[in-house]
């Protein structure tokens, strides 16, 4: 093994203090703090951990833990508890603090930040009254949050005397050999200044940071906040009279029954979601852009009792679709057929829960967008023009815009499209590209002359911007979309062309136009409406009835001109009372890894692909919505997909929900026990109603990715609850005790309850599976977030509850590494194709299922993996010799190996221990 770390860079004193403690023979070298030294990383990151396989490690905490494995030392749950309450609470917090010491000079502010976790930890070990954080001998937390302390509490101008507790704890830990040693190195004796080239390199944390900062499980403004607030009595009392009253089933709404119309008296959402081109595969960036945001908002709308209907469907006329027919030698109807249904088989895949899904190639689409047509031409909103065209001569076709790219003639970017630039956002006459060129061959093409009508926005503008401003204020408007919609405004309206020399469209009925189809960006957003009266002949109750319908469309940023400018003019100039968007609900764009996604070098996930790697669509849908572009562009990242399972989901989420499960079915024979309030319980009750009430806020106004992190924080609010409270330490006390454990575990399974309920848009099969387990009853799904949304007792003393199992599986890094080089271009494509053997020597993923699995073995053999661990950790803790011990190690080793065989996944290979310096 080879472990690179830098000096001054404090995550590399965790390292090197669990390698001296843990005694492993390994190759330690120094680098710059610039070594990008992880193949598949964007960014440099220290320390980095060689594995004899070729595999690195480059999470601190990680290589810590294996470090000790590796010495046969086993890890224990406290243990795992406290390295993630060190990641995920405690270093962001202490980033801001070593950025205000060190770069700032504000020592005394930098105390102040850290005040929260140092209370919590010397609480902690008030209470422990043991020695170190797990018990009687130093383990892996003790160095690792030892070490990251260590340049703050070494610091005679930062060490705080309030936490006493603390402070003997550190001393203790710290005057040992192997973190005495490691600070030697790292810091070279001039503590904090050491640090400064490292963090001059780092992202400034944001003002009144706790939990966050840049680490990658963690961030958004909701999060900081509430790490900074303080519970009052007031609030505790509200929170437990709430609790107190139980729960009101009476709230809960009725079954969905179609077709869904318009109720008087009700809030009535009619959600759209942009449709996508028939023409191909959705990658993920049009899933989170448009169909999988619109879908969490309207499963959040059922859950506060409102009248919503959801429709979508696939945008099927055009050029586009002609040439994929001559690619594929079937006709243009052939080709929608097909691509419809993968469409629709993607997106059941995802779970998206359209009330209806519909096409554009119907007879109500020519109906609807004909009479449409036809109110503009008679209200005088129309113009004849002739116009200049491209025309390539060598697919004897005129060439819609999207297929003609060449260089912007605003901005000089050089693959600006015929309609619009990607970089300016101008729109773009086709003639006016520089050095255009065929999409499809790439030749040159020439201009033609053509009579086209035209849509006269100029006319039309003052409508425009009266009903924009009503829109504008008095809806949840995206920032992007208000700037692109003003940005046309701003350069004035200029008529739009709304007909093309095509084949495949819808026909313009006018006598003179008989050889032209509607140009798509006119037709395709008359698809909602048409698409909703496929669903029903009461179509016009949505679509006519501004008064009682509110309107919410969901697009990424390149859509909204059509959306917020051509399509209501068309609505306004027809002057038939049409219903008009109230929320335009735009996202950035998601980019992959550090590229874009190319269906044809193969780079990026596309949606029928996802399914194919064993990651659960809830997975998919978690991750994509964790980093969903609501303000800017973000990037998929398999490296941070399995980080944000395999700290979000499985330690933190997963983790607490099971362990509430599991306290009722071990303790209580499967039954809700009775509780009785402390204040301490009133407070987390506090605690996590703020947490709803922010998450009903931000879903409100869509703001789909930071209402998440507050789901997160209430499962970090309960892991903390339980770990202070210990309740499997207490149930086995007098009855006082048992009362408390008591309480505890009734409370946690409730919160569980209600994380179940608030994860039901972005994760609905996974939220079926915990009420599943809860037993929970199926009027709490609306019950809990109908009116105020407050947080109430659910699951009574005396309920019984389900079969309790664990939620989610780790995704490993050598799965992860397959799949980033499976998906990242040709060349990876071009050597399976060479080695047809490559690709299926992936790793299997873990979280499939092999044919060998063996349930009832695995479960005897966990038993005697659990047993076998005992007997080690007994061995060391009576000093017992070494070569005992190791005897009793490799039993565990190949238990473990028989372990993960009964559970049809690849054992990981038997690390090789070093030996004692």
């Amino acid at each position: 093994m080879k472990l690179f770390i830098s000096e001054g860079n404090p995550h590399c004193l965790k390292v090197l203090a669990a390698l001296e403690e843990a005694g492993v023979q390994c190759d330690v070298q120094f680098v710059n703090h610039e070594e990008n030294l992880v193949p598949f990383l964007s960014r440099p990151s220290l320390p980095a951990l060689l594995l004899p396989n070729g595999q690195h490690l480059f999470s601190p905490n990680a290589i810590c833990r294996y470090m000790f494995e590796v010495s046969g030392q086993e890890c224990s749950e406290a243990c795992d508890q406290w390295l993630e309450w060190e990641a995920t609470d405690l270093q962001p917090a202490l980033l801001q603090a070593l950025h205000m010491a060190v770069l700032q000079g504000k020592e005394l502010e930098a105390t102040k930040v850290l005040a929260g976790p140092l209370s919590y930890l010397d609480q902690s070990l008030t209470k422990a009254n043991t020695p170190y954080l797990t018990g009687d001998v130093v383990s892996v937390a003790d160095l690792v949050v030892c070490a990251a302390l260590h340049p703050i509490l070494s610091a005679p101008s930062l060490a705080s005397g309030d936490h006493k507790s603390v402070r003997l704890w550190f001393d203790r830990v710290a005057a040992s050999q192997s973190c005495v040693s490691a600070s030697h190195k790292v810091l070279q004796g001039k503590g904090l200044q050491a640090m400064k080239s490292f963090m001059q390199r780092q992202p400034a944390p944001q003002s009144g940071q706790s939990r966050g900062g840049t680490h990658p499980c963690n961030s958004g403004p909701a999060e900081d906040e509430e790490r900074e607030r303080a519970v009052s009595e007031e609030e505790m009392e509200a929170a437990a009279l709430t609790w107190n009253k139980g729960f009101n089933a009476s709230a809960a709404a009725t079954e969905r029954l179609h077709p869904i119309l318009p109720q008087e008296g009700k809030r009535n959402i009619l959600l759209t979601s942009a449709l996508p081109y028939v023409n191909n595969v959705p990658h993920l960036g049009n899933i989170i852009g448009c169909v999988l945001s619109a879908d969490v908002f309207s499963r959040y709308s059922r859950l506060r009792g409102w009248n919503s209907l959801f429709v979508c469907g696939t945008d099927e006329y055009g050029t586009a679709t002609e040439n994929k027919a001559r690619e594929e030698g079937l006709t243009p109807q052939q080709i929608c057929d097909k691509y419809h249904a993968i469409h629709a088989s993607i997106y059941e895949w995802f779970q998206i829960d359209f009330d209806f899904f519909g096409r554009t190639t119907t007879e109500k689409q020519t109906e609807i967008a004909q009479n449409i047509f036809w109110r503009l031409h008679e209200n005088g909103f129309l113009l004849e023009d002739v116009v200049e065209q491209l025309r390539c001569e060598q697919c004897q076709r005129f060439l819609a815009d999207r297929f003609v790219e060449g260089i912007c003639p605003h901005c000089n970017y050089p693959d600006a499209r015929g309609d619009q630039c990607d970089k300016c956002g101008r729109l773009i006459n086709a003639v006016e590209l520089k050095a255009p060129h065929c999409k499809v061959c790439r030749q040159t093409p020439v201009i033609r002359s053509s009579k086209h009508l035209f849509l006269d926005l100029p006319k039309l503008e003052g409508q425009l911007e009266q009903w924009l401003n009503k829109s504008t204020s008095s809806g949840d408007w995206t920032a992007n979309a208000k700037q692109i919609t003003r940005s046309w405004l701003r350069d004035g309206l200029k008529p739009r062309c709304i007909t093309r020399d095509l084949r495949w469209g819808t026909p313009v009925p006018h006598p003179d136009f008989q050889e032209k189809v509607f140009y798509v960006w006119f037709d395709a957003p008359i698809g909602y409406v048409s698409i909703t009266a496929n669903y029903t002949d009461k179509w016009e109750q949505w679509w006519k009835n501004p008064g009682q319908v509110e309107m919410y469309n969901f697009m990424a940023k390149d859509n909204v001109p059509f959306h917020s400018v051509v399509f209501p003019c068309s609505l306004l100039g027809a002057q038939d009372n049409y219903t008009l968007v109230n929320h335009l609900i735009a996202t950035e764009y998601l980019n992959y890894e550090d590229t874009k996604f190319s269906k044809s070098r193969g780079i990026g996930v596309f949606g029928d692909m996802a399914k194919d790697t064993g990651i659960p669509s809830d997975v998919w849908r978690f991750y994509l919505l964790y980093v969903r572009p609501e303000g800017q562009d973000s990037a998929f990242s398999w490296a941070d997909m399995a980080l944000k399972n395999n700290s979000e989901l499985l330690n933190n989420l997963g983790n607490f929900i099971n362990r509430a499960g599991m306290f009722v079915s071990k303790f209580f024979d499967g039954c809700v026990p009775a509780m009785e309030l402390l204040q301490e319980d009133k407070k987390l009750l506090a605690l996590v109603g703020w947490e709803l009430q922010q998450y009903i806020q931000l879903m409100d106004k869509v703001k789909i990715r930071d209402a998440l992190k507050h789901i997160l924080n209430i499962s970090r609010h309960g892991n903390q609850y339980i770990q202070v409270n210990e309740p499997w330490k207490k149930i086995k006390g007098g009855d006082a005790e048992r009362q408390r454990a008591g309480t505890v575990t009734g409370v946690s399974i409730n919160v569980a309850c209600l994380l179940s309920v608030m994860l039901l848009p972005y994760m609905p099969a996974m939220s079926q599976i915990i009420r599943d387990q809860l037993n929970a009853p199926y009027s709490c799904v609306s019950a809990m977030l109908h009116g105020s949304g407050a947080f109430t007792r659910v699951l009574d003393p005396g309920h019984r509850i389900g079969t309790v199992s664990p939620l989610f599986q780790k995704l490993e890094v050598e799965q992860i590494e397959a799949l980033k080089k499976r998906f990242g271009g040709q060349q990876t494509a071009t050597q399976n194709a060479a080695n047809p053997q490559s690709a299926a020597t992936l790793p299997t993923p873990a979280i499939e299922v092999n044919a060998g699995a063996d349930p009832e073995k695995a479960r005897q053999l966990t038993q005697a993996v659990a047993e076998q661990g005992e007997k080690v950790r007994a061995l060391k803790a009576q000093k017992a010799d070494k070569a005992t011990i190791m005897a009793e190690v490799s039993k565990l080793l190949e238990l473990k190996k028989q372990l993960a065989l009964a559970e049809g996944t690849s054992p990981e290979p038997t690390p090789v221990k070093g030996k004692k310096k």
